[in-house]
């Protein structure tokens, strides 16, 4: 070997040993390793359900089949786990989160303890796009958004800053509702049963998905009135349900709903932390959207109610956040009015 092309050799090796990451980049990364995904809620709920029948099928979709784990992180409503993973999670392609999907619209809405920028992660995708509902106990002497805005009706949730208050005093803002938040419920399930004890109207942000899981009875039989549906496409089934957008004609008012409802749109997104090699972004965002195509998949996602019924990929969720977060200074204002941040 001439001297010349020896000492190149060992320039080489000598970055590849420097940078392991130029020397594993590509498929052949995830031979042999284990993936971790990340879950922001606690085991049990609708996110830790979805997020462990994706990884029931998401290895198999990745190359050389690495071991996919669950690792659930709860707090602050999903916040602890999106910082965790903005900040401290491994940036080799090794760590993936599954997040609720108000937690890339904290820091729009002022929450300090939300420490990140959404816009930095690369996000993978998600298996559904979320409608809420709002819906009153069919003995409720309320049938349309008209008489809300002439009765006043008691809606549960959790606390005065959850995502249904916040989603509530948006809908009363725009549309002239009257809905009376009564907060302190652990819940939904407890709002629900609230609701069904006659102790409360209705709540304010069901999602149907939720309903159609949970409450498969209550829809079959009529023991909900569904009085509107809201984010930022309708939903096909729910056809004889007014949507939001066709009801609010004022500019300002429907550019407040879109970034408001934003978080709506993404479903239950899956991101990996910023600053992963981008060819292994590449690889996990295909695998992902290769998971919801899988006829096994929605098999199990079918048979357990889970709703992954208009898969997102990772580029039409940054766009989703790209444009809540571009969202004109008078609108950004007026969504923190009404989170109670400020």
């Amino acid at each position: 070997m001439r001297v010349g092309h020896f000492g190149a050799l060992l320039a080489l090796l000598a970055i590849l040993v420097a940078h392991p990451v130029l020397a594993q980049d590509g498929a052949d990364f995830y031979r042999g390793k284990t993936v971790t995904l990340i879950v922001s809620s606690a085991p049990g709920g609708g996110y830790d359900v979805m997020s462990r029948t994706i990884a029931k099928h998401l290895r198999t979709h990745l190359p050389h089949s690495p071991v996919v784990i669950i690792r659930n992180m709860p707090g602050a409503g999903g916040i602890a786990a999106t910082n965790y993973l903005y900040s401290r999670a491994p940036r080799d392609g090794l760590t993936i989160g599954g997040v609720q999907n108000n937690t890339p619209f904290e820091p729009l809405l002022g929450t300090q303890e939300a420490r990140y920028d959404p816009t930095q992660f690369n996000w993978l995708g998600s298996p559904s796009v979320e409608i809420g509902i709002v819906a009153v106990w069919h003995t409720v002497l309320v049938d349309s958004i008209d008489d809300m805005r002439r009765h006043e009706v008691m809606m549960g949730s959790t606390g005065a800053n959850s995502t249904p208050s916040f989603y509530a005093r948006l809908i009363n803002e725009t549309l002239g509702t009257k809905m009376r938040l009564i907060v302190g419920y652990p819940g939904q399930n407890d709002a629900l049963l609230a609701v069904e004890r006659g102790e409360l109207d209705g709540v304010p942000s069901a999602f149907y998905s939720s309903l159609t899981a949970t409450k498969p009875d209550w829809l079959r039989d009529g023991k909900l009135k569904l009085l509107l549906q809201y984010g930022l496409e309708p939903e096909p089934a729910l056809s004889d349900v007014p949507f939001i957008m066709d009801l609010v004609s004022d500019p300002n008012d429907r550019a407040l709903l879109r970034a408001g409802f934003a978080g709506i749109a993404l479903g239950r997104p899956y991101l990996m932390p910023p600053g992963v090699p981008a060819e292994r972004v590449a690889i996990m965002r295909q695998a992902f959207i290769d998971t919801f195509n899988d006829a096994e998949f929605r098999a199990d996602v079918d048979a357990m109610s889970l709703g992954a019924n208009q898969p997102r990929t990772g580029d039409q969720i940054q766009k989703i956040i790209a444009d809540a977060y571009n969202s004109p200074p008078q609108v950004i204002d007026r969504l923190r009015q009404l989170s109670l941040h400020n």
